[in-house]
């Protein structure tokens, strides 16, 4: 199988290395690099050219956005299937291979497994996600929550893309999750097995979502490309989808709540979770907001998806 790797690049210089290292590192060996230098201002591209593997190919442009980035690698697309890698991630040594042995010959338009959070050193894992992981027609489960992490532990068969489209370059937050919502309505999803991540994504103090997530505002234009799409009003119905928007408005909320928390604005942050709960209740979002509001009393060991950032484990 052969892979196309998209990497937008933004003044990413300080990992855009280690991201190179780890796809030369690739145990399957079948891939070629598309790396968008979107603009940089920093050693980003240079270090880039200096990568002397005649699979990694630089393209520069000016700066536009990752969305813009994304699509300008889908341009150049030459393949059977295609990764969305960012900049400052890298991957296992052995997460193409899983990856196309899961998707191999299944009827699936794309394969995602496990990945993990960790520090923006790279030095300590925050958080791993394992599974189990939704697999078949993930649409519902998608529409209501973002399953994924980011693009570089999700492997796409080439003529998926066409069927999903380009990125919403007008969206400045959640446009992956639009896409990926387009790509679930083209076919079913496939899981790479194993707990072992595929991806290791760095929490970076100045990324889009440290920024964004915990301002309400910023999850509008998203909600409205997603659930605006009428294939997906002719695919669910109108009164199905708009179910599942009301139980995603509820996840994001959720989401605003626990961010503002994380960036020291606690008491924002609980008004949030409460009227998040209100709109969608579950016994496991129950014990979260009780554990949200005795956070004053338990150590920061014990804050679990609460805690503030620069306290991650050592």
């Amino acid at each position: 199988m052969r892979i196309t790797i998209v990497t937008p690049a933004y003044n990413v210089a300080p990992y855009i290395g280690a991201t190179l290292a780890s796809v030369r590192a690739q145990t399957h060996q079948d891939w070629t690099l598309l790396a968008i230098d979107d603009g940089s201002t920093d050693a980003t591209a240079a270090i880039i050219a200096r990568a002397g593997d005649p699979r990694i190919r630089l393209i520069r442009q000016a700066n536009a956005g990752v969305s813009a980035a994304r699509n300008r690698g889908i341009a150049e697309l030459d393949g059977d299937a295609v990764m969305f890698l960012d900049g400052d991630d890298w991957l296992a040594p052995d997460a193409l291979s899983r990856m196309a042995t899961a998707l191999g010959p299944a009827d699936a338009v794309a394969a995602y497994g496990a990945y993990c959070f960790v520090t923006q050193d790279g030095s300590a894992v925050v958080a791993r996600k394992s599974g189990p992981f939704p697999a078949g027609d993930i649409l519902d489960r998608l529409l209501v929550r973002n399953l994924f992490a980011n693009g570089g532990h999700v492997l796409i068969r080439a003529d998926a893309v066409s069927l999903a489209g380009r990125f919403r370059a007008d969206i400045a937050y959640g446009e992956d999750w639009d896409y990926w919502c387009r790509l679930a309505l083209a076919g079913r999803f496939v899981t790479v097995p194993g707990p072992a991540p595929l991806l290791f994504v760095r929490q970076r103090r100045g990324s889009a979502y440290l920024r964004m997530a915990s301002n309400p505002l910023a999850f509008a234009p998203c909600m409205q490309a997603i659930f605006g799409n009428p294939a997906l009003i002719a695919r669910l119905g109108a009164a199905r989808a708009t179910r599942l928007r009301a139980q995603a408005e509820a996840e994001n909320r959720w989401i605003v709540g626990r961010e503002l928390i994380r960036h020291g604005r606690r008491a924002d942050g609980l008004a949030w979770l409460r009227r998040s709960f209100a709109g969608n209740p579950s016994a496991k979002r129950a014990v979260l907001l009780a554990a949200a509001h005795a956070l004053g009393v338990l150590p920061p060991r014990l804050h679990g998806p609460f805690r503030a950032y620069g306290q991650e484990p050592a």
